[in-house]
């Protein structure tokens, strides 16, 4: 009997052993759900919203016509590229040396050269770091037809895909340029589809070349209006909801007043952050009144600007602008092309 009580005793004492043992694994396991939900929320990015408006009236540069600084709550998602770092492109097609620096010279003499200007804006503002960028035109307009008739030229995967690898030689971001020549945005974006789902692949459109009125490309300046731009930051928004993507960047090249139209009507979305590109070529007194008349006083977002090696220079007084000049502009430019 006692043997017995003892037993009984024991398999009680094992039993509460057990239990409070079970119970430290619980307890254990869920301190352990909660350490690691918490680590993963931790890891989720926040927008810094104080900083964004900051740097934002810097970007100003003290303009004094109530334009600028624009839209401060207009706030992009996070991991956002602008205006935190000011991006620094070079631009062209691989099959051309006569569109831009990129179909000039090896990559790697594309890389020097860049890293120079990278180093020569770093050094002029400092309080903005430089992300270096690929500007890739993948649509070319032409001035024949194509088979279809779009008068625009599709360059081939490969081609797009040695522009991604030149790109990831320097960390860069990539932009695909379209010149839409008598196609529609609405055709040619999707086809890029598979490129603009990476995430460092951006969007450019040149309404240079968008000819609504069915010119012949090169022969006049086109024009897009603000639904084609709504188009693709729809687009783009989209594309990232559906990836989980950081925020895309979409540039417009702009240097007269009709080449975009009703930019009031253009509308800003967190998934995608605008720039309005000074894409004109001439003297520094040419270009500095070509972003005051055209970027400055209709402003949508950011702005850029863009400079020639060759064209630039082709009237007196034969210089280029220089990072420490462009900083003087209201407001200042957050995405600078080469070409």
């Amino acid at each position: 009997m006692i043997y017995k009580r003892l037993t009984i005793s024991f398999q009680v004492v094992f039993s509460m052993l057990a239990f409070i043992f079970l119970l430290g694994a619980c307890t254990e396991n869920k301190t352990k759900k909660i350490s690691t939900e918490q680590s993963e929320k931790d890891k989720i990015p926040v927008l810094d919203t104080l900083a964004y408006k900051q740097k934002m009236v810097a970007m100003a540069n003290g303009d004094t016509t109530g334009l600028w600084p624009n839209n401060l709550r207009a706030y992009p998602l996070p991991g956002a590229i602008l205006p935190f770092k000011r991006i620094v492109a070079y631009y062209g097609n691989l099959y051309s040396v006569r569109m831009g620096i990129l179909g000039e010279f090896p990559p790697k003499e594309v890389w020097r050269r860049l890293n120079e200007e990278m180093a020569a804006w770093n050094k002029a503002d400092s309080a903005t770091p430089v992300l270096p960028a690929i500007h890739y035109i993948a649509v070319v307009a032409q001035g024949i037809p194509m088979p279809d008739g779009t008068y625009c030229k599709r360059m081939p995967e490969q081609q797009i895909d040695s522009a991604l690898a030149i790109a990831k030689m320097g960390n860069a971001i990539l932009f695909l340029d379209i010149q839409v020549a008598k196609s529609k945005l609405q055709h040619e974006v999707p086809l890029l589809e598979k490129y603009l789902k990476m995430p460092q692949v951006h969007l450019g459109i040149d309404p240079e070349f968008s000819m609504k009125d069915g010119s012949i490309p090169g022969k006049k300046i086109g024009s897009m209006d603000a639904d084609d731009i709504n188009f693709c930051t729809d687009y783009l928004a989209k594309l990232v909801k559906k990836n989980k993507l950081t925020p895309k960047i979409l540039v417009v090249h702009r240097f007269t007043q009709g080449m975009v139209k009703n930019y009031k009507n253009i509308k800003l979305r967190p998934e995608v952050q605008i720039v309005m590109n000074m894409d004109g070529w001439g003297e520094p007194i040419l270009k500095r009144s070509t972003y005051k008349l055209y970027i400055r006083k209709e402003p949508v977002q950011f702005t850029g600007f863009k400079l020639f090696y060759k064209n630039d220079l082709k009237k007196a007084p034969h210089v280029m602008l220089t990072p420490e000049d462009l900083l003087k502009l209201q407001p200042q430019p957050v995405y600078i092309q080469y070409q």
